[in-house]
C-alpha cells in the first residue's frame, strides 16, 4: 500500500495505469520467464512516460495487489507514489461477443485495514451452483471450482475455474455497495465501456438489454474506455446531452484506461498510445475529484493537452532577503491558482509581489497597494520569477513602480483598486474604453494589423481615406458657405447697386459741366476740342491702370508658379511620400509624381507680360521722339486726322494742356480742371466696377442654385464620409462580433455598438449665440432652436445616409431660414452676421462616430456596478483570448453577487485556465471548488510587531488534499457547502 504526498505547486499531470494484471493473475496470465514477477516490477520501473500510480487488478482477488505493496515496500517500482486494488469481476449478463460483462471496483489504499474489509465486503458477494452457494472469497472459489469440475485436482486450478464460473448478481452488488458505509467511502466503482466486455455490447435488436444496460452505467462511476466517441458521450458531447446524462445515466463519468497487461512486454504500453493521465494528487481522492470533474482532470494520449504556453507561464517565486515570508520560494501551478486566506493574511501581498516581479507596475503604486504601504519595511527585499522555460524575471521590491520604464508587462495585473476603479461610475473613462480598445485590437490577426500596435493606431490607419473625405467636405462646405452667402449678399444689393450707379453716374455727369465751364465761353470751338480730348484723357488713364494692373497680375502669376514649383509641389510630394510610406515606392518610383503644367505657363506668361508692358508703355507715351512739350498753343500736337483712342496719354495730356492754355484757363482753373479730371476719371473707374458688380448681381441666381447644390453635395459627402468611417469601425470590431454570435449565457448579451454620438444640443446654443432670442419669432427664448433641430434634423444626423441628411438640412432651411433672419441682432452687420449663420448651419463638429460595449442592449455606462463587474471579467475571461499572459485578479467578488459568480464565471474562469495561467486572490467558494482551482495557496500571517512586517506564511496544494479542502472550508464562508454542492449537482455520492 502507499500514498502519494501533497504536492505543494498542486494539481499537475501525471501518469496513472489504473488496470494492470500482474503474474498470478487468475485469467489469461501471459507473463513468462524464471522470475516473472521481476519482469513485471522491472517494466513498471522503466515504463516511459513514468507510471506515477498504478491500480493492481485481479478478479475477486487483492492478493496480488498486496504482494505488490510488499515489493514497493521493499524499494521496488521507487516512482510509484501511489498502489491501489482494482478487483474486476463479472456479472451475469453476456456481451453480443458472448464474454461476461466486467465490472470493477477501484478500493482505497488509506485505510491502515483495507484489505481486511475488501476481503469482508467481497465474501458477502455470492454465487449459487447446483443448489449451493458460494461466497466471493478463495475458498469459496476452489470449491466452486471442483464442484464445477470434479477432474481438477491442484487448488490453483480450482481458483481460476472457480473465479471463471463466479458471477455477481448485479443488483446485489448495488444494494451491498450502497448499505456498506466503509465502501461507499472508499470505493470507486468502473464498467467495461466496450462491445467485447462492456456495456456497449449489452445490445440486441429488439433493445431488450436497454434498462438493464443504462441501470449498470448509472450505477457506475467511472467508465473503463479509451475510445473518442466513448469519452465523448460520456461528457456529453456525443449524441446526449449533458442533462439528459443527468437524467438517465447518473451524470457525466470519467473515462479511464489501462494497459490491461497480462504480460510483462504490455506493462505500461497501451494500445494506439492511449496513455492515462490525471491531474492531481497521487492519492485515491484524486480519483474521486476526476470522477467530479471527468473533462478537466483526466487525458487520454500520448502526453496530457497543455494550457497556458511555456513561456508565459510562471513556474514559481523565489524571495531574497525577505525573512518575513515563509517558504522563500513558492511553486506555482500552470493553471488556476485560488490565494485564500483570512483579511490582513498576505493574500494580496503574493499577487503584488508576482506583479513586482514581472513588471506589472506600469505607474505610480496604488496607496493601497501591499508594496506601498510596506514600502518602509522592505529594505533589500528581492523577487524572482522563473518562467517555465527558465528564463527569470526580477525586481527589487523598493522599485517596483519602475517597471513603466518596460515596453510590456510580463502579467497581466487586475488589481482591487483597478477592477474597482473600472467597475464604478468614474471609472468609465480612458482606462475602460482603453481596455475594450486592446481586447478588440488583440482579436485581429497579427497580418491584419498591418503593423500597428496599437487600437488607435490601427483605426487610424484604416480610417485615414475617410477622415481626410470628411475633412476634404468640410472645407469645401466652409467655402461653398462663404461663396454663397457673398453671391446672396450680392443679389440682395442689386437695386442698392444699381441706384448708387445711376447717382454716381449723375455726379460724374455734373463735375464733366463744371469742368466745361472752366474753360469759358466764346471759345466754342476750342472748347468743344478740349472737352472731347477730356474724354478721351479720362479712357486713357483706365485704360493705363488696368494695363498696369494686368502687368502686376501676369507678374503675380510668374510667382505663384514659381513657389508653387519649387515649395507647394516639394512639399506635397515629400508629405506625401511621409504619409504613404506603407506603400513601398522606390525613389525612381516617386519621380513620377512630380507635377508638371500641362502647356508652357513660364512661355505663355512671359509672353502676356511682355505683351501688357508693351501696351502700357505704347498706352502711356514714353515712346523715344514722342514731344513732351509744345512751342505753339495753335499748333495742335496730334497728328492730322489721328483717332484719339489710338494717342498716347502723354500726348492726350500735351494736347489738353496746350488746348486750355489756348482757351485761356487760368491756373487756378487749370489746378481745379486738373483735379476735377481726377476726380472723374476715379469716379468713372468706380463706376466700372459698380456696372462690373450689376452685372455680377444680375447673374447671382445661376451661381447661387450651384453653390446650392455643391454645398448640399459637401454637407453630404461628410455623412458619406462619417458612415465609412462607421463601416470601418464595424470591420475593426468583427472578429469579436464573431465571436459573440456563438456565445451562450451572460457573454451572448455583450455586444459593441458604433453609432454617430450627435450634440444637437451644442449645435444649438452656437447657433442661438449668433440670434436675438428676445426678438418676436419662432426661436424666441432659449431652446425652441434646439427642438426643432431635434425634431427636423435629429434623426437623419443619427442615422440617416448621406442623401438622407441633405435632405434633412434643406427642409429645415426652406422652414426655418425666413424665421432666423428675423432674429438677427440689430448690432451686427448683414454681410458679418449672414456669414456666420452660414457656417453655424452647415457645420458638422457636433458629429462624430462613437463606439461603446453594450450589455443587454444597454451601454456599459449604465450599468449599476455589480452588472459592470461581470461584463469587465468577461471582457478578461472570454474575449481576450488573444493575451496569453499570466493574469492576476485580485478580489474581483468585492464587485460581483454570489449568483453571477457562480452561474457565469465559475464556466469561464474554467475555460480560461486552459490557455492561460491565472492566479485569483478569492474570499468566494465557488471560485475556488467550483473552477476546480489546480492550486490553492492559503496565506497565513503572524502577529504585527512594531518597526517590522509580520511573518506571512504560504501553504500550497491541489483541492483534491484533505489539508487544503479542510483550509478551504475553514477560510471560505460556504467552503464545506461549495463541496458538498459540486457533488450533489454531479449527483455524486462522494
Amino acid at each position: 500500500m502507499s500514498r502519494g504526498a501533497r504536492n505543494p505547486r498542486g494539481s499537475v499531470w501525471q501518469r496513472w495505469d489504473p488496470h494492470v494484471h500482474t503474474p498470478g493473475t487468475a485469467f489469461n496470465d501471459q507473463y513468462k520467464g524464471t522470475d516473472p514477477w521481476d519482469s513485471f516490477l522491472s517494466a513498471v520501473e522503466t515504463s516511459s512516460p513514468t507510471i506515477s500510480a498504478i491500480g493492481v487488478t485481479d478478479y475477486f482477488s487483492i492478493d496480488n495487489y498486496l504482494r505488490v505493496v510488499t515489493a514497493k515496500e521493499s524499494g521496488r517500482i521507487p516512482k510509484v507514489a501511489l498502489v491501489f486494488p482494482n478487483v474486476e469481476m463479472r456479472l451475469g449478463y453476456a456481451t453480443s461477443r458472448s464474454n461476461a460483462l466486467n465490472i470493477h471496483l477501484l478500493f482505497s489504499p488509506e485505510d491502515s485495514d483495507h484489505p481486511t474489509k475488501i476481503r469482508r465486503f467481497l465474501s458477502e458477494l455470492t454465487f449459487s451452483f447446483l443448489g449451493v452457494e458460494y461466497r466471493c472469497e478463495e475458498s469459496e472459489l476452489i470449491k466452486l471450482g471442483r464442484a464445477h469440475d470434479a477432474s481438477i485436482n491442484d487448488d490453483a486450478s480450482a481458483l481460476r475455474n472457480g473465479a471463471n464460473q463466479f458471477k455477481v448478481d448485479f443488483n446485489d452488488l448495488r444494494a451491498r455497495w450502497q448499505k456498506n458505509d466503509w465502501v461507499r467511502n472508499n470505493c470507486l466503482v468502473a464498467v467495461a465501456g466496450g462491445e467485447t466486455d462492456g456495456t456497449s455490447g449489452l445490445r440486441d435488436a429488439t433493445g431488450s438489454w436497454d434498462a438493464t444496460r443504462k441501470g449498470i452505467e448509472a450505477f457506475a462511476q467511472i467508465v473503463f474506455s479509451a475510445t473518442p466517441q466513448q469519452r465523448d458521450f460520456w461528457l456529453g458531447d456525443g449524441v446526449e446531452s449533458v442533462a439528459s446524462l443527468n437524467k438517465t445515466w447518473g451524470g457525466v463519468k470519467p473515462c479511464l484506461h489501462g494497459s490491461d497487461a497480462h504480460a510483462a512486454d504490455r506493462v505500461g504500453r497501451p494500445a494506439k498510445e492511449r496513455l492515462c493521465w490525471i491531474k492531481g494528487d497521487l492519492t485515491f481522492e484524486t480519483l474521486r475529484q476526476v470522477c467530479m470533474e471527468p473533462r478537466d482532470r483526466v487525458w487520454l494520449g500520448a502526453e496530457p493537452g497543455r494550457g497556458a504556453l511555456a513561456g508565459q507561464t510562471i513556474q514559481s517565486i523565489t524571495l531574497t532577503s525577505a525573512p518575513w515570508v515563509t517558504p522563500g520560494a513558492i511553486p506555482l501551478n500552470a493553471g488556476l491558482i485560488a490565494v485564500i486566506g483570512a483579511r490582513g493574511s498576505g493574500k494580496t501581498a503574493l499577487a503584488d509581489l508576482i506583479a513586482t516581479g514581472a513588471y506589472a507596475f506600469t505607474g505610480p503604486l496604488s496607496e493601497k497597494s501591499f508594496i506601498y504601504r510596506a514600502r518602509e519595511l522592505l529594505g533589500d527585499g528581492h523577487v524572482c520569477l522563473t518562467w517555465e522555460q527558465g528564463d527569470e524575471t526580477q525586481n527589487e521590491l523598493r522599485h517596483a513602480e519602475l517597471s513603466d520604464l518596460l515596453d510590456s508587462p510580463r502579467v497581466q495585473y487586475l488589481s482591487q483598486e483597478f477592477v474597482n476603479e473600472l467597475c464604478s461610475s468614474e471609472g468609465l473613462g480612458d482606462q475602460l474604453v482603453g481596455e475594450i480598445k486592446r481586447v478588440i485590437f488583440n482579436a485581429h490577426a497579427l497580418t491584419d494589423r498591418m503593423g500597428t500596435s496599437s487600437f488607435d493606431e490601427l483605426l487610424d490607419l484604416r480610417s485615414q481615406v475617410a477622415r481626410e473625405k470628411r475633412l476634404r467636405h468640410e472645407l469645401t462646405l466652409a467655402q461653398t458657405s462663404r461663396e454663397l452667402t457673398e453671391e446672396r449678399l450680392l443679389k440682395a444689393s442689386l437695386p442698392a447697386l444699381t441706384k448708387q450707379r445711376n447717382e454716381k453716374a449723375k455726379f460724374i455727369e455734373k463735375d464733366k459741366r463744371d469742368r466745361k465751364a472752366l474753360a469759358g465761353s466764346g471759345q466754342e470751338e476750342r472748347t468743344k476740342k478740349h472737352e472731347e480730348i477730356s474724354i478721351a484723357v479720362d479712357a486713357k488713364r483706365q485704360e493705363v491702370q488696368r494695363l498696369k494692373r494686368r502687368v502686376m497680375a501676369l507678374t503675380s502669376i510668374k510667382e505663384d508658379v514659381r513657389e508653387f514649383r519649387e515649395n507647394n509641389v516639394k512639399n506635397w510630394l515629400a508629405d506625401l511620400r511621409l504619409t504613404r510610406s506603407d506603400a513601398g515606392l522606390q525613389d525612381e518610383d516617386w519621380s513620377n509624381f512630380n507635377v508638371a503644367f500641362e502647356g508652357d505657363v513660364d512661355g505663355l506668361l512671359d509672353r502676356r507680360r511682355l505683351q501688357a508692358v508693351a501696351d502700357l508703355l505704347k498706352n502711356e507715351g514714353t515712346a523715344e521722339g514722342e514731344p513732351t512739350s509744345f512751342t505753339d498753343a495753335a499748333v495742335s500736337v496730334l497728328p492730322t486726322g489721328a483717332s484719339l483712342a489710338t494717342q498716347t496719354l502723354s500726348l492726350l495730356e500735351l494736347e489738353l494742356s496746350r488746348l486750355a492754355k489756348l482757351i485761356g484757363i487760368d491756373s487756378q482753373n487749370a489746378k481745379r480742371y486738373a483735379e476735377l479730371s481726377a476726380k472723374i476719371t476715379k469716379e468713372e473707374t468706380a463706376l466700372g466696377r459698380l456696372d462690373d458688380q450689376i452685372k455680377r448681381a444680375e447673374t447671382a441666381g445661376a451661381r447661387i442654385d450651384t453653390l446650392r447644390a455643391r454645398r448640399s453635395d459637401a454637407y453630404g459627402g461628410v455623412f458619406a464620409a462619417v458612415g465609412e468611417l462607421e463601416d470601418e469601425l464595424k470591420s475593426l470590431y468583427a472578429p469579436l462580433e464573431a465571436r459573440l454570435a456563438s456565445a451562450v449565457g451572460q457573454l451572448a448579451k455583450l455586444s459593441f455598438s458604433v453609432k454617430r454620438a450627435v450634440d444637437t444640443k451644442s449645435w444649438a446654443t452656437r447657433g442661438e449665440a449668433l440670434l436675438d432670442l428676445r426678438k418676436a419669432g419662432p426661436f424666441k427664448g432659449q431652446g425652441a432652436l434646439e427642438k426643432t433641430a431635434r425634431a427636423v434634423l435629429q434623426r437623419a444626423w443619427e442615422s440617416g445616409a448621406s442623401e438622407d441628411v441633405a435632405e434633412a438640412m434643406t427642409a429645415f432651411l426652406a422652414a426655418n431660414e425666413k424665421g432666423i433672419r428675423e432674429h438677427k441682432p440689430e448690432n451686427l452687420s448683414a454681410s458679418d452676421w449672414a456669414r456666420d449663420v452660414a457656417q453655424w448651419l452647415h457645420s458638422t463638429e457636433h458629429i462624430k462616430v462613437s463606439y461603446s460595449l453594450q450589455y443587454d442592449q444597454l451601454d456599459i455606462e449604465s450599468l449599476s456596478q455589480g452588472t459592470r463587474g461581470i461584463v469587465l471579467l468577461l471582457l478578461y475571461l472570454a474575449l481576450d483570448l488573444e493575451d496569453d499572459r499570466p493574469l492576476i485578479i485580485d478580489q474581483p467578488e468585492e464587485n460581483l453577487d454570489p449568483k453571477s459568480i457562480f452561474d457565469e464565471l465559475v464556466a469561464r474562469f474554467r475555460d480560461t485556465k486552459t490557455r492561460r495561467q491565472i492566479l485569483i486572490v478569492t474570499h468566494n467558494a465557488n471560485l475556488v471548488v467550483n473552477t476546480d482551482a489546480d492550486q490553492v495557496i492559503v496565506a497565513k500571517c503572524g502577529p504585527h510587531l512594531k518597526g517590522e512586517l509580520p511573518t506571512i506564511t504560504y501553504f500550497s496544494g491541489g483541492l483534491e488534499n484533505a489539508e487544503i479542502q479542510a483550509e478551504v472550508c475553514d477560510i471560505l464562508e460556504g467552503g464545506a457547502d461549495a463541496f458538498r454542492e459540486r457533488a450533489k449537482r454531479l449527483r455524486l455520492t462522494i
